[in-house]
């Protein structure tokens, strides 16, 4: 099997894991945030991460990324917008989203999806990095003054 297919098939794989954590979240979570029985952090928390993930899909619109962690042929380096601090603000926005369907569930199992949602999302990252770096001269620069996934934590 060739280099370019094993990478498409991990990518796939950690999209599924992905989604499919979303999809527990968001079916522990909603049932609160319907019912209004979410405290005030877990909204901000939410408002945060959706504003968040709007501004970086404006910034780096579809068709300019995979959802996979394959860099897209011939796609440009996106270095403005919140791309300008954080090298992942899409997975950031993600996960604050997570976390705040977290909080607002009473359930335990809700955490631990979390955390694998983001042990899914670091592993996407880190793909992302190594491959990234194959394909835009730049990248190692870039990488050399912004973040992971937050302005203030490497």
């Amino acid at each position: 099997m060739s280099t370019e297919r094993v990478r498409r098939r991990v990518g796939s794989v950690l999209v599924a894991l992905q989604f499919g954590l979303i999809v527990v979240l968001a079916g522990l979570g909603l049932p609160a945030f319907l019912s209004h029985q979410v405290p005030g952090g877990a909204w901000a928390v939410s408002a945060l991460g959706v504003l968040l993930g709007v501004w970086a899909v404006r910034t780096n619109p579809p068709g300019n990324f995979h959802i996979r962690p394959l860099p897209r042929a011939g796609a440009r380096l996106v270095q403005e917008g919140p791309y300008r601090w954080i090298r992942h603000p899409m997975y950031t926005a993600v996960m604050a989203c997570g976390a705040a369907a977290a909080w607002a569930s009473t359930s335990g199992v809700a955490w631990l999806a979390l955390v694998a949602l983001a042990a899914v999302l670091v592993t996407k990252a880190v793909l992302e990095e190594r491959w990234m770096l194959l394909v835009h001269p730049g990248y190692a620069a870039y990488r050399q003054h912004t973040r992971w996934f937050l302005p203030w934590i490497a």
